[in-house]
């Protein structure tokens, strides 16, 4: 199961020998989260996950239990954040919450580690998947620190219909509030202003967007 599956995913699977390949897969598990579970809580080197059904928030926590949302990942994607072991670098403790009940793929991170120091594909690519997910990072930090809410909440609700494909989010203003690093009572205050200019309707059923256009020019 692992050796197909992870052929598809990473580019140096046939270039590393059969023995790194066999631990690998024999130092791998299928684990199912249930939704609201947090799976990683920064103390230890959980290993590196796979996401093959659900979706998972990664966020860093302050002293005052106050969150910030990093990134999301969804479908395919990889968490390398979770492996302090494998990204040595990393001095900072981050979070993972599964948003919904989820399927992963966990590769244990001194096993990794360990095929990693032996093979310099295997540590460019890491090392390549970390940078991609930092670019995440300062994209959210950029926008917490010099983008105005309204700007934020109009982006983070354009990506998302845009991804999930719907113009209906079914989302609590609790959820969009810890996405894009904000308070629920702002968010709330912002969704009606939005809701007054004919942007969006909000009910129990969650925020329809009723006028694209506006909202994309809203987001640039």
């Amino acid at each position: 199961m692992f050796d197909s599956a992870y052929k598809s995913i990473f580019p140096f699977w046939e270039t590393i020998s059969r023995e790194d390949r066999d631990y690998i897969c024999d130092n791998s598990v299928n684990l199912f989260y249930k939704k609201g579970t947090t799976i990683h809580d920064g103390s230890e080197c959980s290993g590196v996950f796979i996401l093959r059904s659900g979706s998972l928030r990664i966020y860093i926590m302050s002293e005052d239990g106050k969150d910030v949302t990093l990134y999301r990942l969804h479908q395919g994607d990889m968490c390398m954040l979770s492996a302090s072991c494998v990204l040595q670098a990393i001095t900072f403790d981050v979070f993972i919450d599964a948003e919904e009940d989820c399927e992963c793929f966990v590769i244990n991170g001194r096993a990794y580690e360990a095929v990693q120091e032996r093979n310099p594909d295997v540590k460019i690519f890491t090392l390549e998947t970390a940078v991609s997910r930092f670019s995440d990072v300062m994209w959210v930090l950029q926008q917490v620190l010099f983008m105005s809410i309204d700007k934020r909440l109009a982006i983070f609700l354009y990506d998302e219909a845009n991804r999930l494909k719907t113009d209906t989010l079914i989302l609590t203003h609790e959820q969009i509030a810890k996405y894009i690093g904000s308070a629920r009572e702002v968010v709330s205050r912002m969704l009606k202003y939005f809701s007054n200019e004919g942007i969006v309707e909000v009910s129990r059923k969650g925020i329809k967007i009723v006028d694209k256009a506006k909202l994309s020019k809203l987001a640039l």
